[in-house]
């Protein structure tokens, strides 16, 4: 895909325009160091023709002095143009890095299902990071180089027209060459940045799981693909290396050109006597100092190729569009929340696909405010998918769901959280203080609020045991931290919420017998004046559920009253007492 010249000035636009006053700053300074560039040799000039013509001493002396001078103020003037120009680029990747992080951020479920967290770290910083002499400098330095370009020109038709004809035509050999040659390695870059993604996503997945593939003995597997990824990636990279080569190969041919233009248009009008040998040098430099931006101009275009390739591959992301509408309005109501599936079927896979590509299928309940419903079901037969769709975490392809009589795609999407509290069986710690962990960075919740619930779920001790209480750091393998106390974090984070629907999935199956008895009480008091939803393998999890639903192969095979279910002999819950759960549901 070729990236237009609108879309260019669109992204440097959005990102630049909040920074103008740094930008300006940018500009003049950059600017000015170009234009004493074309100071200096007319005093090397006037230094040259003075010394050949025996001048005084005093002029020579002051002619160096000057040039040292305007050197030296060059060179400031250049460190202020580079720490802007660094300033400007800095902060415009940052805000493009921030916004590509919320879109991902605003994306469902569908789409990480399919991206690794190494990929698409790689495409929100390395190719926002390939990006950053874009920004800073693509646009400047192409229109000052050319203005310094178009000011050597001006200089050397004023010095002989024939000179200035000749430099002009090499400088315009040169543009178009370069010009030509822009989008040679793009598409080579363009698949160096996505085996790049590819890499860190397999790193980061193997990491990730670094303690399975050790207990399993999977290293020599792990390296194989991790060379073979290599082994991919290195031609790759030879290839927009070599196709950039190009570029600079190209360059350097012109360079060698110009000088020769140079030097000979400056021996003939010499030897006409209409030139002196000081305004021959002055051909020369400018011939060179051409030679600084046709440079620049070649590394902002070998910069642009692998730009391209990253503004293309941050569009595409930009152009993927969450599934999930924003929601309405309307608001869902305080307190115990009611719970209905009306015909709701649910595929991971494509709307399109048939039947058997369903998770649920034709779902229907009531679970009426303040009741709790015990889920039942074999390992794959869509309980959590059903707890899934609750938080709209997805939206199902058929049917509708309703939480205090609102269907949940009426409500804004923001309000499900903090209506609905999840509580699963693999608990996640961020690397931030136990508070945060705990309240999700809400600073409205009290300190004396944390610490009423630490209490009831028996973590006061542990609490009291840290060293910095509140303020002690956790993370995702905190030491000293069991798995059931993670666990009871996680109830502990429901609690601060304090929900109008609570589902526990699997909630204690990381709890020895002892950590879970702590907790039953606990648990009740949370259910107590609220909806819940209890997703279990075992029996005893569901004791004091009202309701019953049995799911098998996406479809509910049962469902009612626990009590009239457990007065039914031919009931399946039933059954199941019988028989004992861990048979049948496991």
């Amino acid at each position: 895909m070729k990236i237009g010249l609108r879309q260019y000035w669109n992204l440097l636009v959005d990102y630049l325009k909040p920074q103008k006053g740094r930008v300006i700053k940018f500009a003049i300074a950059l600017l000015a160091s170009i234009g004493l560039q074309l100071v200096n040799p007319q005093i090397l000039r006037y230094f040259i023709d003075t010394a050949v013509a025996g001048g005084s001493g005093q002029n020579l002396l002051l002619a160096a002095i000057l040039f040292i001078g305007v050197a030296l103020v060059t060179q400031l003037i250049s460190v202020a143009a580079t720490y802007y120009g660094e300033n400007v680029a800095w902060r415009a990747t940052n805000t493009l890095r921030a916004d590509l992080v919320e879109h991902c951020l605003q994306l469902d479920l569908s789409f990480h299902k399919f991206s690794t967290p190494g990929e698409l770290l790689e495409r929100v910083d390395g190719d926002i990071h390939t990006l950053s002499q874009f920004f800073s400098k693509f646009t400047v330095y192409i229109l000052g180089n050319l203005l310094l370009m178009s000011g050597v020109i001006v200089v050397l038709f004023a010095e002989d027209w024939r000179a200035g004809l000749a430099i002009a035509f090499f400088t315009l050999t040169a543009l178009y060459t370069l010009i030509g040659l822009r989008s040679l390695a793009v598409p080579h870059w363009r698949t160096y940045r996505q085996i790049s993604a590819d890499f860190f996503g397999f790193v980061g997945e193997q990491l990730a799981g670094m303690e399975d593939v050790r207990a399993n003995g999977a290293k020599s597997y792990v390296m194989q693909r991790f060379h073979k990824i290599l082994q991919g990636w290195l031609p790759v990279f030879h290839k927009a290396r070599f196709a950039s080569t190009i570029l600079w190969a190209t360059t350097n041919g012109i360079f060698t050109l110009g000088t020769a233009i140079a030097l000979s248009v400056g021996a003939y009008l010499w030897s006409q006597n209409i030139i002196t040998i000081g305004t021959v040098y002055v051909l020369y430099y400018y011939t060179n100092l051409l030679s600084e931006p046709i440079e620049q101009i070649r590394n902002q275009f070998e910069d642009l190729q692998q730009a391209e390739a990253s503004i293309d591959r941050i569009q595409d992301l930009f152009q993927v569009k969450s599934q999930l509408s924003a929601g309405g309005q309307q608001q869902l109501p305080h307190g115990a929340l009611s719970v209905n599936f009306e015909n709701v079927s649910f595929s991971y896979n494509d709307p399109g696909l048939g039947t058997g590509d369903l998770v649920l299928q034709d779902i229907s309940f009531n679970l009426p405010p303040g009741q709790i419903l015990g889920l039942l079901g074999r390992t794959g037969s869509g309980k959590s998918s059903l707890a899934r769709l609750l938080l709209r975490l997805y939206d199902p392809q058929a049917g509708v769901i309703r939480l205090g009589g609102v269907p949940i795609n009426q409500t804004p999407l923001t309000n499900l959280p903090q209506k609905v509290g999840l509580v699963t069986q693999d608990v996640q710690l961020f690397q931030t203080t136990v508070r945060n962990n705990l309240t999700f960075f809400n600073q409205n919740i009290s300190d004396e609020r944390i610490y009423e619930t630490l209490e009831i779920l028996g973590l006061s001790t542990w609490l009291h045991s840290l060293p910095q209480g509140l303020d002690t750091n956790l993370g995702p393998d905190s030491s000293g931290l069991s798995a059931g106390q993670a666990q009871l974090l996680a109830f502990t984070r429901v609690f601060l919420k304090d929900p109008g629907l609570v589902i526990l999935d699997e909630a204690s199956s990381r709890l020895d017998p002892t950590t879970e008895k702590l907790i039953e009480k606990a648990v009740d008091q949370l259910l107590t004046g609220r909806t819940g939803i209890i997703i279990a393998h075992r029996l005893a999890t569901v004791e004091r559920a009202n309701q019953i639903l049995i799911l098998e192969q996406s479809r509910i095979i049962e469902y009612g009253q626990r009590s009239e279910l457990i007065k039914n002999p031919e009931s399946r819950f039933a059954q199941l007492l019988q028989t004992g759960l861990t048979d049948l549901l496991s």
